[in-house]
């Protein structure tokens, strides 16, 4: 992640981390990807200060969602044999043959194509992978540093520039003394057997000739500031030509058309429709509005829900007969609520669906831009396989909407195993969503026709996490819940 050289772009707690500074679209109005994450590439000998050049590119650059990628966490798994060689400094963790390629090149890939990626921790007291992996997702650029990272054409071909850190082999020396004896653990003598026997052969032999493809060389790494102002105002560069405006697209669009077959509307009864009275009521009390939509949310759901794949089952009566019923056939389903006012809707869900898991989205609005922003996610473990019940109170455009869709297809979910449940939305909302993931379900208790150039929904229901949460009208500059943007 980056850091600001004035505050940085985000909040830590003791659970989570919020960008304050938010990634902005990375897709078309279509839904499908447009920009690729930039991939600066930095090689260089061992403790030749890669990683230190890599966070202070990291901070100079001064944006949000940067990722670092070090190659160190690809090495092979060693068998018992290489394990025991390894334990006496006698395994060659310089040779290009140490490190999984395969798997490096597809994270990198994935990585770079804007999914989740799941990156292997190294551990080297042990010299083995820890079993709990690291999971990385949102890269707007990905500073990937490593001793062979020019050595291996299609590695290569994912780095968009190429940095070369040339240190002094005897400052390489000294600081991979102190390193491994420090942190890793290692004894004097066994540091310097390894470095002449691989470490500096390797160097000579597939690190050094790479310094040819490299775009920039770096002499005294991290010292060498002039060289990091050249790197960062390229980047920079870079990055601008990648910005994208979807919102503006989303109000030009699909206007007359006719709403998509993916779209299911909750019958207008007199009770629904009673409950839409209330809660669009301006003077209807916070008590009252907060009652009338739990209800709404818990009828929305349950018609939701008569949309997932039931199979016939056969059971017993207590009075010994048999019975012809249907049933959910082992398949998780997860509740994703996009913050804050999509949370409102956790408890009916959590009512209807036993132990159901939930995951978190906060997308907000950039009042310099209006595009929306994504600043934090949690989401659980293994959800691609999962049906995924998206929640927002109210969707306008559809912006926030595309954005929570986009980023549960980036963590593989099946598009058509989300349904995004709304209590009101507007038909701009709808089709933007419809047109961009046409297999995604649509599910809400009304559609209003008109959004005014506030982005509100006319008739509307006012700003939905307010009146619940009992709060003043947020700034411009945050998210409205309900409107949805």
């Amino acid at each position: 992640m980056s850091q600001s050289r004035t505050e940085p772009p985000l909040l830590r707690t003791s659970k989570r981390t919020i960008y304050t500074a938010g990634r902005p679209p990375w897709y078309t109005e279509a839904g499908t990807p447009f920009k690729e994450a930039f991939v600066i590439g930095l090689c260089g000998g061992s403790a030749s200060g890669k990683t230190t050049v890599a966070n202070k590119i990291i901070e100079a650059l001064d944006v949000p969602w940067v990722v670092l990628l070090s190659m160190d966490c690809f090495y092979k798994v060693l068998n018992k044999e290489q394990q025991e060689l390894a334990s006496r400094n006698e395994y060659n963790f310089d040779h290009p043959d140490a490190f999984d390629f395969d798997l490096l090149i597809s994270v990198l890939r994935k990585l770079k194509k804007g999914k989740s990626v799941k990156v292997p921790v190294y551990d080297f007291t042990t010299h083995s992978r820890r079993k709990e992996w690291k999971t990385v997702y949102g890269a707007n650029v990905v500073v990937f540093e490593g001793i062979l990272s020019f050595a291996n054409k299609e590695l290569l071909k994912l780095l968009d520039m190429k940095v070369f850190v040339d240190t002094d082999s005897d400052i390489r020396l000294v600081r991979r003394l102190q390193r491994d004896i420090m942190e890793r653990g290692r004894d004097i003598v066994g540091v310097i057997k390894q470095y002449n026997k691989f470490v500096k052969p390797a160097f000579e032999q597939y690190i050094e000739p790479t310094v040819q493809v490299a775009d920039i060389v770096v002499p005294r790494g991290g010292e060498n500031f002039v060289a990091l102002d050249l790197i960062v105002q390229h980047v920079h560069s870079q990055l601008e030509k990648r910005e994208i405006t979807v919102r503006a697209a989303l109000a030009s669009a699909h206007q007359g058309q006719p709403l998509p077959e993916s779209l299911s509307v909750l019958q207008s009864t007199p009770q629904v429709r009673g409950m839409h009275t209330i809660i669009r009521n301006k003077d209807t009390t916070r008590d009252e509005f907060i009652f009338y939509s739990k209800r709404l949310m818990r009828l929305l759901i349950e018609h939701a829900l008569s949309f997932l794949p039931l199979k016939p089952v056969t059971v017993e009566t207590p009075q010994g007969t048999v019975y012809e019923g249907k049933r959910f056939h082992r398949q998780r389903i997860t509740g994703v609520s996009i913050l804050r006012a999509g949370e409102t809707m956790e408890q009916a869900l959590t009512a209807v669906c036993k132990d159901i898991r939930l995951g978190k989205i906060l997308i907000q609005t950039n009042h310099d831009t209006g595009e929306p922003e994504l600043h934090y996610l949690r989401l659980p473990k293994e959800i691609s396989e999962d049906y995924v019940i998206l929640m927002d109170s109210t969707v306008s455009t559809g912006a926030a909407a595309m954005m929570a869709v986009r980023v549960l297809l980036d963590h593989d979910v099946h598009e058509e195993k989300i349904f995004l449940l709304s209590l009101l939305m507007a038909e701009m909302g709808v089709h933007s969503v419809a047109y961009a993931f046409p297999h995604v379900r649509i599910i809400t208790t009304a559609v209003d026709k008109k959004v005014n150039e506030e982005f509100h929904i006319i008739p509307g229901i006012g700003n939905f996490g307010d009146r619940y949460f009992g709060t003043d009208a947020p700034s411009a500059w945050c998210e409205n819940e309900s409107t949805d943007y």
